[in-house]
């Protein structure tokens, strides 16, 4: 076999496949991560420049920063670095502050003498955490939030510059609004990215276990049905070359030979028990057929030498003689079903009229139905050809179908109707009752050997009309509603031209 056509090779392909998948997605997802960190530290960049410009500003100038960035002619403040910027406030060199952005509270007032009043930084409360403050030296001990951890829950962070005048050191803080908030969401959504490649990879996975091991389930179930004795099972092979398919096949063919040795089994099961029945029935005819003979004949002797004179005596005497010669043919009959069903089949086809065959049948059963106020009737259609059969084993065959149908309406009496007419290659012979029927459960069984309803049965007399049928290279089918009546269909090759 190809190894590239193996269950190992192409599993080691697809999860080959998968890692440098996932390998190749995270390396795009980490390239987009390190895009973003620059790109926003671009953004704090010109945040803070633009900040540190406007302060810059705002001390040469004696206009307020809330009025400089409304000028048309300032090019570093825009709606990008509004965002990001919370505030800028600037310091003079006596640690007042002087200006600021966005806090009111923050912008010197003036007193009740026009003097002007500045709010001093030490007294400024919630400043977030000044960052690199250790560049301020010493100035950085005037700044109360010099100290504040700058990793602390914090709205923001602080960036001071200091800038020399001809007035002395000024500074000017600039304040950036915390971007926690979209860390986060920068850190979630790799993991969300992430999360949908190991959902992705985890369905193809499953999707794969599911389809490899789906014959290895198919094998198991099969196997099991083997083992409880159904060897007609067969696993599907899905067009798989792999192992599995390989297993499959093989297994297949595995239960198709257990199936052909199961049937052979069977047949040799039922030629051992031919055999056995023949030997018996063998043995039966030469043992009592001869006793039979004789009482038979003794019977007929004493009948017509013995019979009483007086009316009621002879009465009495000829149905005591007629039970006991009935009773006579029964086993004779019953030796004789034995002795048919038993012997290998020795056939001599001939072309023969089914409808004559049938008559003379008829002629047997005649008789009793007429006692059992059954009607006989047999419709003929034209044209209906001859069919090559040996007349012992048809005689054989009708025998057998018509006792039963008279046996099942003695006690009711009823109609018993033949009908015969040609079927393609076949001459359909029909054949039906309306007797008490087959219960639907014994419907399967009745052309089993041995199988019988009646308690006087030997339940050969359907096993033989099946073998009859079957050495004629025929068909016999049967339908039956319990009492409602029985309907056998029985074909038989006609005689080709």
């Amino acid at each position: 076999m190809n190894f590239l056509n193996t269950f190992r090779a192409r599993l080691l392909i697809i999860l080959i496949i998968l890692l440098i998948t996932t390998l190749s997605f995270q390396y795009y997802l980490n390239l987009k991560t390190q895009e973003e960190n620059i790109r926003l530290r671009e953004k704090q960049e010109q945040a803070l420049v633009a900040g540190f410009a406007l302060g810059t500003g705002g001390i040469t100038s004696t206009d307020y920063l809330s009025d400089l960035v409304k000028r048309e002619d300032q090019t570093f403040f825009n709606e990008k670095v509004n965002e990001r910027i919370k505030d800028i406030i600037v310091i003079n060199q006596n640690w007042q502050i002087t200006d600021s952005l966005n806090t009111e509270d923050l912008i010197p007032t003036e007193g009740e003498n026009r003097e002007v009043i500045y709010k001093n930084l030490a007294d400024v409360e919630n400043l977030p955490p000044l960052r690199e403050a250790k560049r301020l030296g010493a100035d950085a001990a005037k700044f109360p939030n010099a100290d504040l951890d700058p990793n602390g829950n914090y709205d923001g962070e602080a960036y001071v510059i200091p800038v020399d005048t001809s007035k002395g050191r000024w500074y000017v803080m600039v304040i950036l609004k915390s971007d926690k908030s979209e860390a986060a969401q920068r850190a979630a959504q790799p993991l969300i990215y992430t999360l949908g490649v190991l959902s992705l990879s985890t369905f193809i996975t499953i999707l794969l276990v599911w389809r490899f091991t789906r014959p290895l389930a198919d094998l198991s179930n099969a196997a099991r049905q083997v083992a409880l004795g159904n060897m007609s099972v067969r696993v599907k092979n899905y067009g798989q070359t792999n192992e599995m398919g390989e297993l499959s096949a093989r297994f297949n063919e595995m239960t198709a030979e257990l199936e052909k040795k199961q049937e052979l089994e069977a047949k040799l099961q039922e030629v051992e028990k031919s055999a056995v029945v023949g030997r018996l029935g063998s043995a039966i005819a030469h043992e009592i057929r001869n006793p039979l003979n004789y009482i038979n004949l003794t019977l007929d002797h004493l009948r017509a030498k013995f019979t009483p004179e007086d009316v009621t005596q002879r009465g009495d005497f000829e149905k005591l003689t007629a039970q006991l010669k009935a009773e006579v043919a029964r086993i004779n009959r019953q030796i004789s079903d034995f002795l048919s069903y038993s012997r290998p089949p020795s056939i001599n086809l001939q072309p023969t009229d089914v409808r004559k065959a049938i008559e003379d049948s008829l002629r047997i059963v005649e008789a009793q139905a007429a006692d059992c106020r059954i009607k006989i009737s047999v419709v003929e259609h034209e044209n209906v050809p001859l069919i090559r059969a040996d007349a012992e084993y048809l005689r054989s065959l009708f025998n057998n179908l018509f006792i039963n149908a008279v046996q099942s309406m003695e006690s009711t009496g009823g109609n018993l109707n033949v009908k015969i007419s040609p079927d393609a290659e076949f001459v359909r012979i029909e054949i039906s009752d309306t007797g008490k029927g087959i219960a639907d459960e014994n419907l399967d069984k009745i052309f089993e050997p041995y199988f019988s309803t009646k308690e006087t049965g030997t339940g050969l007399g359907l096993a033989i009309v099946q073998k009859v049928v079957d050495v004629h290279n025929g068909i016999i089918e049967v339908t039956s509603n319990l009492n409602d009546g029985t309907h056998f269909v029985v074909k038989l090759p006609k005689v080709r031209e």
